[in-house]
């Protein structure tokens, strides 16, 4: 008869090889994140800047099956549950795809842009962006050349 210990080690294992173990930690932290989430606290209120990123990375994450991530930014955003139109995103970032653009997220297409621009010498100049309200210069990350 197997010991407690050996039956643990047989779960795991096959858990693991079934390619379910990451989907279930991933799970636990986001039912931990959910019950830690104090609903009483105010957000501050989500920045079309902040949406559009936001659905950016959604995008992203849903593509590569990260669901349980995307679920986990979509609560602790503010987002709204259901993703925006891609038509309509692409539009605010006046993005134009081309049919074979379109079977991956908009984020692959910008970063693909930028990595391949020549323009500006391999520069891209970027402008102050508006923060959202609540944020100041000293809530951020500086950077390396900060």
């Amino acid at each position: 008869m197997a010991t407690i210990t050996e039956l643990k080690c047989a779960v795991r294992e096959t858990l693991e090889s079934r390619g379910v173990m990451g989907q279930l930690k991933a799970r636990i932290r986001a039912e931990v994140f959910s019950a830690l989430d104090d609903q009483r606290e105010p957000r501050p209120p989500l920045s079309h800047e902040n949406l559009l990123i936001n659905e950016l990375i959604r995008e992203y994450l849903e593509f590569n099956k990260y669901r349980y991530t995307a679920s986990v930014l979509t609560a602790e955003s503010g987002q709204p549950e259901v993703p925006l139109d891609r038509q309509f995103l692409a539009n605010e970032l006046k993005v134009t795809e081309d049919t074979s653009s379109k079977s991956v997220p908009l984020l692959y297409g910008l970063v693909c842009h930028f990595v391949n621009s020549s323009d500006s010498g391999g520069k891209v100049f970027l402008r102050g962006a508006s923060l959202p309200a609540g944020t100041t210069a000293s809530n951020t990350v500086s950077g390396p050349d900060a």
